[in-house]
């Protein structure tokens, strides 16, 4: 992993892609909607990173959900290429927290996207939301701390 990037320096959480062929579209550049998938890849190694799980409910603990999603595109992405992806959480309130993330083309050294979530805690069982459960909080704060 480029963990040197300048531009991802202040996210603790980073993950590579490696860009597959037919992840290109007839514009001969990957397609939008493969974006959307690398940025769900990074919120599940943050998930995976906090132990905490990312649908199914543990011990009580609610799941999460994604309630919004947007992504500014920067450059076009080709095959071959890595992309280097940055993810932190940069807001949390009672019931939601905010994901951000950014996008680094290996091969052109710079941004190709920046994306944020909203993702809400939900409880599956009484299908609503849920208030993020404190030991989520502190496993966040923990994280985003290592920067």
């Amino acid at each position: 992993m480029a963990s040197a990037i300048s531009e991802l320096a202040d996210f603790a959480v980073q993950t590579d892609i490696t860009v597959q062929w037919g992840e290109m579209d007839a514009a001969y550049h990957v397609n939008n909607v493969v974006y959307l998938r690398w940025f769900e890849h990074a919120r599940v190694i943050y998930l995976d990173r906090l132990e905490y799980p990312v649908v199914l409910e543990q011990e009580g603990l609610p799941g999460v959900i994604l309630g919004k999603q947007d992504c500014k595109y920067l450059f076009p992405v080709r095959y071959p290429d890595t992309i280097t992806l940055g993810i932190k959480v940069t807001e949390m309130g009672a019931d939601r927290f905010v994901m951000h993330c950014k996008m680094y083309s290996q091969q052109h050294q710079r941004l190709v996207a920046i994306a944020n979530a909203t993702i809400v805690t939900y409880d599956y069982q009484k299908q609503c939301k849920a208030p993020i459960p404190e030991m989520l909080r502190q496993r966040v704060q923990a994280i985003e701390q290592q920067v």
